[in-house]
């Protein structure tokens, strides 16, 4: 497994404990999140790696900003996308089991360090289960191409 991992200037904390874990997991990755505290707009980060993880040049994602919702939203604009805010370890598991999510958004300002490391642990060790929930994606995915 592959991971793009980005933060605007609110989730650099938090990039850095899950850069930490991914390492540890042995799991490669790259980081393409700001270096500065100034203020910078997500969508910068969000989009560019969004798309590369629609491209398959990365199996996930990990995005992280204040409150994880713009990065969220600016990466579900991106076709091939199932971008999850999660900010507990159940809807983490849960959204890799039924919704096959590739990318994970945090919020730094809604979580600490500990709780995100969990959150991204559970995300990165859990499959998708297939079978009724791949029909599921498979409509969305229909809609999404009709657009």
């Amino acid at each position: 497994m592959n991971v793009i991992i980005t933060a605007d200037h609110a989730g650099m904390t938090i990039r850095n404990e899950v850069k930490k874990l991914l390492d540890e997991m042995g799991i490669e990755y790259e980081d393409t999140g700001c270096s500065c505290e100034t203020s910078v707009d997500y969508s910068d980060y969000a989009l560019p790696a969004a798309e590369r993880v629609a491209k398959g040049e990365f199996d996930r994602g990990i995005f992280i900003c204040g409150t994880g919702i713009g990065m969220s939203i600016a990466a579900n604009k991106v076709k091939g996308i199932r971008c999850a805010l999660t900010h507990d370890v159940y809807s983490a598991k849960l959204t890799r089991q039924h919704n096959d999510s590739n990318i994970l958004a945090m919020g730094e300002r809604v979580i600490g360090p500990g709780l995100a490391r969990e959150i991204a642990k559970v995300w990165l060790e859990t499959d998708f289960d297939g079978g009724r929930h791949e029909r599921r994606i498979g409509k969305v995915t229909v809609y999404e191409d009709q657009q």
